[in-house]
């Protein structure tokens, strides 16, 4: 049986996978992939694992909204009509079974009730949205972030498959038709043989190819590429136009577009896994690459209850073929620095072609990770791909060899040249990272620039002109050492001219630069929070915390406040012990047990049940474990009561989807004098920070604090949450004074009895649907 880590050990493991796949992704999307995909899913099958044995870590970091990579500077932003979401991923014929089951608990189907889905080969291109109005095509985009992408639109219109005017009569009078755009086999081949014999440039694979071909910034260059495009979806539409997901794609058929005619409609767990056998037998002759295959629930009623989750939708899920293996040497060890101090090794390997892709590095975690495979210095190893990217490293062939090289001694100091020592954290449990951390934080240059790398980055203030390069320049110049610096730099006219003088820069360039910074100076409020870098408040936290404060201002006093009521370590270690739930721990700070063992003679936990009725058994052997004594008990019971955290950390910690973790990381940053002016120094450069939108204010329940407690009966918990949420509702798992209505099934609890503690309005699900318009 699977535990939940202790919290503060689960979030250091979930942000050292969160910070690999932000760089990963990133660098996937620029067409230079570093991992292979079989790694990447590996990577968010596990951050998916901590998410559903730490409920309370959701959202706690930025990969929770990712999607994609923002749009590149040399095209235009193209927002989307509805976002254009990424799938969720199964490996094995158990995690097809469990997304089936997960959809029959959410709408509450039984078994005898039929569900469809439409199977569908899983095109490895490059997702494309096309807009139509009245039948005609007039926007073209990549996905980008998923929210908004790159105006492609005259590329697009080069290639044959997308029609510039839709066939018929039954087309919507506004439509998002949206699908692959991908490059056939032989064609790619014959293109990087003719490209190699004239000395231009090839492509990796056909996956690059179509990205690079669709990203040209001449259109006739893109007219003579090999270019088709399968559609599959469609995004905002002025009116619905199908009942069924395979309805949907022979409208399209019909309106001129391909479809691909292996899709298939299939009945239940059975059918999805034979769909996918038999396009993993014909996979090899088939003259376009696929990884995988795309199940859909086919209802479109359904898949409109069933919403989404973050960053996917529940009623699709994508299926992953197997990796493939290959043998290589590696050459050496690098040590990357993240923006937190961490310390990644990277594995150099001798460049080997693997189904077509030259791979020449792979990550190797951490230092337990190279001691558990024991790489060494010219080691054979045997690694793992499964698409058109950089593998995975399984263990080392070779490991007998008489003459193998020394074991690697990981560094035990920053490898920058303050040399600071590296530690390994430990949680309040005393359980160690498997990280290992520079200890200099902004005085160690690496984390100093990774920081700075992080603020200009795409999810945060995204400046256009100032990358990487420009960036490392300026900073070992000395210009910029903080945030505020860059927009200093802007209006510094000495700096500016000695660009133009020392460094080269064109008057347009300098231009370009200043252009891009001053851009910047109005930022929304999410941008604005996950531009900070605060630890443990990824993009997807900083989205929520926006929503719930709306202002800056807001936002800010609330964190400032937060920082004068930080709980103990005390506190926080009672909070992490096994057993110990919320009602556990206010049971101990309601008591006032005598400071005198009343009964010398009894095992702890049995003092327990006499000093602190109603805590269950693991509850009371959880709190044994942390007191050696009554002394220790009482102690407790004082932590609980006076050592927890301030009204207002409780009140960030409260949002949904922000949790206690990611709310102390909030208030430590804003207790430091250095963050706080490093903070009103960047304010003071900007021009506006703009107010987060508005969540709906026009329903019975906008506003709203809701708490859903017993068997529901008339619809699933998922469903209820996902339907308040939509209405403009906060959903709480907890009732307190601030909730505004509890909604109770049959067999409701304990929090029936918060609720009339606290004077709470309790609804039956009848009175609920009434209230909220069925």
């Amino acid at each position: 049986m699977i535990r939940a880590a202790p919290l503060v050990d689960a979030l250091y493991y979930l942000k050292e996978i969160s910070e690999k796949l932000r760089r990963y992704d990133e660098a996937y999307n620029r067409d230079r992939p570093e991992v292979s995909d079989a790694f990447f899913d590996e990577l968010k099958r596990k951050y998916a694992l901590v998410i559903e044995i730490n409920p309370s870590l959701q959202g706690q970091d930025w990969y929770a909204n990712y999607v994609g990579a923002a749009p590149s500077e040399q095209f235009s932003e193209v927002p989307h009509g509805t976002p254009m979401l990424s799938l969720g991923n199964a490996f094995s014929r158990e995690d097809v079974g469990e997304f089936v089951q997960r959809i029959r608990k959410f709408l509450g189907l039984t078994r005898a009730t039929e569900l469809a889905f439409v199977a569908e080969p899983k095109i490895d291109g490059l997702s494309a949205n096309l807009r139509y109005e009245y039948g005609r095509l007039v926007q073209g985009a990549t996905r980008g972030d998923g929210r908004k992408g790159e105006d492609v639109t005259a590329n697009l219109r080069t290639i044959l498959d997308i029609p510039q005017r839709l066939i018929g009569n039954d087309w919507p009078e506004e439509i998002e038709v949206r699908g692959e755009v991908y490059a056939p086999i032989g064609a790619f081949n014959s293109f990087n043989s003719n490209a190699e014999a004239a000395g231009s440039r090839s492509y990796a694979n056909p996956r690059n190819f179509a990205a690079g071909s669709l990203r040209q910034k001449d259109p006739s260059i893109t007219a003579t590429r090999p270019l088709k495009f399968f559609a599959y979806a469609w995004g905002k539409t002025s009116h619905p136009f199908a009942d069924t997901q395979m309805d949907a794609l022979e409208s399209f058929s019909r309106w001129g577009f391909k479809v691909n005619e292996r899709s298939k409609r299939v009945i239940d767990v059975d059918g999805l896994l034979s769909a996918f056998n038999q396009l993993a037998l014909i996979r090899s002759s088939l003259d376009y690459d696929i990884d995988g295959v795309v199940y859909k629930v086919d209802n479109l009623s359904w898949q409109d209850r069933l919403g989404y989750i973050s960053r996917s939708p529940r009623w699709a899920i994508a299926h992953k073929f197997p990796a493939q293996q290959a043998y290589t040497v590696l050459e050496g060890i690098d040590i990357q620095v993240g923006r937190t101090g961490s310390h990644t090794p990277v594995a150099r390997l001798h460049p080997v072609t693997v189904g077509g892709v030259v791979v020449r590095n792979a990550t190797l975690h951490n230092a337990d990770e190279i001691a558990r495979l024991d790489v060494r210095l010219g080691d054979t190893v045997v690694m793992q791909r499964a698409g058109d990217v950089i593998p995975q490293i399984l263990g080392v062939v070779d490991a007998d060899r008489p003459d193998r090289g020394a074991r690697y001694d990981f560094p035990h100091t920053c490898i920058c040249p303050l040399k600071t020592a590296l530690v390994k954290e430990t949680n309040a449990s005393g359980v160690e990272s498997v990280v290992r951390r520079c200890t200099g934080e902004l005085a160690c240059p690496f984390q100093r620039i990774e920081h700075l790398k992080h603020f200009v980055s795409r999810r945060a203030f995204d400046i256009e002109g100032l990358g990487e390069k420009q960036l490392i320049a300026f900073h070992e110049r000395g210009w910029i050492n903080q945030p505020a610096d860059i927009f200093q730099l802007a209006r510094d006219a000495e700096k500016l001219d000695a660009l133009r003088a020392e460094d080269g820069y064109g008057e347009t360039s300098v231009r370009n630069l200043v252009a891009g910074i001053d851009a910047r100076r109005t930022i929304s409020l999410d941008r604005f929070i996950y531009g900070l870098g605060v630890r443990d408040i990824g993009e997807q936290t900083s989205i929520v915390l926006a929503r719930a404060f709306e202002t800056w201002p807001a936002f800010e006093a609330a964190c400032v406040a937060a920082a004068e009521g930080i709980p103990s370590e005390d506190w926080v270690r009672l909070n992490e012990a096994h057993a110990v739930s919320p009602r556990v721990v206010a049971t101990l700070a309601e008591a006032s047990p005598p400071a005198a063992d009343p009964w010398p003679e009894a095992p702890l936990d049995q003092k327990i049940a006499l000093g602190f009725p109603g805590l269950a058994a693991p509850a009371r052997r959880g709190l044994a474990s942390l007191a050696e004594d009554w002394a220790g008990l009482v102690r407790l019971a004082e932590v609980a009561r006076n050592e927890g955290p301030s009204d207002s950390l409780g009140q960030i910690a409260g949002v949904s989807g922000v949790g206690p973790v990611a709310a102390r990381a909030l208030a430590l940053f804003f207790r430091e004098t250095h963050n706080l002016a490093m903070v009103d120094a960047l304010v003071a450069q900007l021009d506006r920070i703009e107010d987060a939108e508005r969540p709906k204010t026009d329903t019975a329940v906008a506003g709203k604090t809701v708490v859903f407690t017993g068997a529901l009966e008339r619809f699933t918990r998922d469903e209820a949450k996902a339907r308040a949420e939509s209405l403009g509702a906060k959903v709480s798992g907890s009732v307190s004074k601030k909730t505004d209505y509890l909604v109770a099934g049959p067999g409701a609890g304990s929090k029936m009895a918060d609720a009339q503690k606290h004077g709470v309005q309790v609804l039956t699900e009848d009175e609920w649907l009434a209230l909220i318009g069925g």
